[in-house]
């Protein structure tokens, strides 16, 4: 994941110190290879404490918005195809779906913006 994650992220140096990568206490977070990776290319781990919810809410929250507008309004004939949406979804959602508390901005163009400060 992480692999291509920076295949398609493309980051300037400077959005590189900013970038956090937020996961649970699993096993492979905590092997010291992928904690090196991290720090190789500048990304700041975050892992909760067990039982701490808090910094999940972000993904939780995207989970049931991709739920509600993607996933229950259709009737998928393979997991193909629900696999095509979901990337179409994600797509649309990063570079087309204005939010309000992103001052009307889509994600990426938010991100873009801040960075450009």
């Amino acid at each position: 994941m992480l692999r291509k994650a920076l295949k398609h992220l493309k980051l300037q140096k400077k959005s590189r110190k900013k970038l956090i990568l937020n996961s649970d206490q699993g096993w492979q977070y905590q092997m010291k290879p992928y904690q090196q990776s991290l720090k190789d290319h500048q990304i700041r781990q975050s892992m909760p404490r067990k039982g701490n919810c808090y910094d999940n809410a972000v993904i939780e929250n995207f989970f049931g918005i991709l739920k509600s507008e993607c996933f229950h309004v259709k009737k998928f004939e393979s997991v193909d195809q629900l696999e095509k949406e979901i990337h179409e979804y994600i797509d649309y959602y990063n570079n087309d779906r204005i939010k309000l508390k992103l001052r009307g901005l889509s994600p990426i163009e938010y991100r873009n913006q801040s960075l450009s400060l």
